[in-house]
């Protein structure tokens, strides 16, 4: 109404009546005030859409690459800008529209994907993978469909909790595509520029795609402990090379480069505290750079990047070292030509950067080593074992969600380095099929393998078989079952799915999305989890919960009560059942309704109930 009112007045000044012929109109004004007019942040887009249809002096004034449809841009996507330079010309309104067009189709579509993919039993490792596809068809630019990703996530935390729950994974995938195809293009530069902390950079943000994680970042982080360790050298030798400008030139004299060494270990290890991580040593925060940096330790291989990183900056060429079980880096004390393994000194980044003769290295492992073992690898070799040290830790996990999708992200990456590892292909087809993802993936990665290895063919055809049976199931997927409230059967049943509860034996906060009139688990969990224990046993109502600390649990109604004060619970599932926390409860979105169709109104009223002086007491 506002925007038709402005159009209206606009179109009365711009019309001069017989009465004021020789007085001046709106649109004798020069351009430039006419463009800071409709400049003024109270317009938006419709305003200058009315505003240009009144006479054909606005509609020239608004045209595409000019000021009026360039600051609506900025104005309502400004995480944009970035990607458009300072003084290039831009047709405004042809970019706007596509990103208003896009970012109908991408809310759309996560709208749409609740609906196809809710189950009510959390999938553990639950990949979507195929289905966003379709946000790859849209054609569109990429930076436009994260950027609405990032508005839907980044709106009211406690509203559209569903929606933002898949634009997470979407999000997650997107940029996971991304990086894979940063570290192939990587892969294929010659390796004299392959940089071992670029490649190390990529596996970080490829294993935390949501995380703000830039190479650029790191470097400046980088370049701070150059400047410390290169004023801990001016102190020693105001006269040392690596003080002046350019920075890098490679150091020649084995004495400057020895008081590299010096400054680097005193700054590194004694004045930052980095150190190698001993009590947590299997934690993948050790191999993530960006965390690294942040926490001041890790494992062999991250550290030795980064000491490898710094003394290059400073000078001195090292060469990272393959070795067994400890991961080193060798400093070659000869003049090249030789590769006699005596020839090196070896650093040892894990152990604050101690030097080492070729025999003092095979006390780190406790036996001898072969001459193979201390020879220099390409940054490829780097990456391979960076990665295989997370796959394993993604393999020795507890089948978790994080394990999972650390043993997926890792043998992706892995598999992008050594395409055609078969035992790795063979691992990655069971992980699918086990979680029951990607089925079409599965066939694929089978077909690939008895090309590479016929031998295989027993398991590729037992995983064949039931890949194509799962794909079957999932054409005519079972109905799901309905529990009403009303039903005789679960009269017993006391709480509804959205209350926030409280353990009464374990003290865990939760919420409840789901429950049976009685237990349905096996019964060696029952045993297991000593319900015959229990005042009532397995006959009473049991709730699946989601708790607090990002665990999914099965609690039996006796242990479980009201929460006195009811919170939000930080799970990562959250939104895949409810939409919105209404303060004293979660709402459960459409598609868990359709399961538990009275339990909506059933946890509005308890609530109310439950916690009438507390909201009152909420101000408003």
């Amino acid at each position: 109404m506002a925007a038709c009112v402005a159009g209206e007045r606009l179109r009365d000044i711009s019309t001069p009546t017989t009465s004021d012929r020789g007085g001046k109109k709106l649109t004798d004004l020069p351009t430039e005030v006419l463009e800071h007019i409709l400049c003024f942040p109270a317009l938006k887009h419709v305003d200058v859409c009315n505003v240009s249809r009144c006479c054909q002096r606005l509609h020239d004034v608004c045209h595409g690459r000019g000021k009026v449809w360039g600051h609506q841009y900025k104005l309502r996507w400004p995480r944009l800008q970035r990607f458009y330079p300072q003084n290039e010309s831009c047709d405004w309104l042809r970019e706007y529209k596509t990103r208003h067009r896009v970012g109908i189709q991408i809310r759309r579509t996560v709208e749409s994907i609740s609906k196809r993919f809710f189950t009510e039993v959390p999938c553990i490792g639950q990949v979507l993978g195929d289905s966003f596809a379709e946000i790859e068809s849209l054609g569109m630019p990429e930076h436009f469909c994260e950027d609405e990703l990032l508005f839907i996530l980044r709106a009211d935390k406690r509203k559209s909790l569903t929606l933002k729950y898949y634009a997470r994974k979407i999000l997650y995938f997107l940029r996971q595509q991304n990086i894979l195809r940063s570290l192939k293009n990587f892969l294929e530069q010659p390796k004299e520029q392959q940089s071992a902390l670029a490649g190390a950079v990529l596996v970080d943000q490829y294993c935390n795609p949501l995380a703000d994680i830039t190479l650029e970042g790191v470097r400046a982080q980088l370049d701070d402990v150059v400047d410390k360790v290169k004023k801990t050298l001016r102190l020693k030798n105001a006269s040392h090379p690596s003080l002046r400008s350019p920075p890098g030139l490679p150091l020649e004299d084995f004495e400057l480069q020895r008081q590299v060494f010096c400054a680097l270990n005193s700054v590194l290890y004694e004045q930052l505290q980095y150190k190698g991580d001993q009590s947590d040593y299997y934690n993948p925060l050790n191999s993530y750079m960006q965390q690294v940096l942040q926490r001041r330790k890790g494992i062999p291989i991250s550290l030795s990047i980064l000491y490898m990183t710094l003394a290059q900056s400073l000078g001195v060429t090292l060469e990272p070292v393959n070795f067994p079980s400890h991961f080193l880096l060798r400093w070659r004390q000869k003049p090249r030509g030789s590769e006699d393994i005596y020839d090196f000194v070896y650093i040892d980044a894990f152990g604050k950067g101690k030097q080492l003769t070729a025999k003092e290295c095979e006390y780190l492992i406790g036996h001898q080593a072969t001459a193979d073992a201390y020879a220099a690898i390409g940054t490829a070799e780097v990456l391979l074992r960076m990665v295989g040290n997370l796959l394993n830790i993604g393999k020795r996990g507890e089948g978790n969600e994080k394990s999972y999708q650390l043993l997926r992200d890792t043998l992706d990456l892995y598999l992008t380095l050594n395409p055609d590892n078969v035992t790795y292909l063979l691992l990655q087809a069971r992980l699918y099929f086990h979680l029951g993802i990607w089925p079409e993936k599965v066939l694929d990665i089978l077909q690939h393998i008895q090309a590479l290895d016929p031998s295989q063919h027993v398991a590729v055809g037992y995983l064949v078989q039931h890949t194509l049976e799962h794909i079957q199931h999932k054409k005519h997927p079972a109905q799901p079952e309905v529990k009403t409230r009303g039903a005789p059967e679960h009269l017993d049943v006391r709480y509804s799915v959205g209350l926030v509860m409280k353990h009464k034996r374990s003290g865990y906060n939760c919420v409840v999305y789901g429950w049976d009139p009685r237990c349905t688990m096996s019964q060696e969990w029952i045993t297991t989890m000593r319900v015959q224990q229990l005042a009532h046993g397995a006959q009473q109502p049991f709730y699946n919960v989601l708790v607090q600390d990002g665990t999914c649990r099965y609690a039996a109604q006796e242990n479980l009560e009201p929460h006195a004060c009811p919170l939000e619970i930080a799970h990562p599932e959250v939104g895949r059942y409810f939409c919105e926390f209404a303060d004293t409860h979660y709402v459960a979105n459409e598609e868990l309704r359709s399961r538990y169709p009275g339990d909506t109104e059933e946890t509005a009223a308890t609530a109310q109930d439950l916690y009438r002086d507390l909201q009152q007491a909420t101000p408003t």
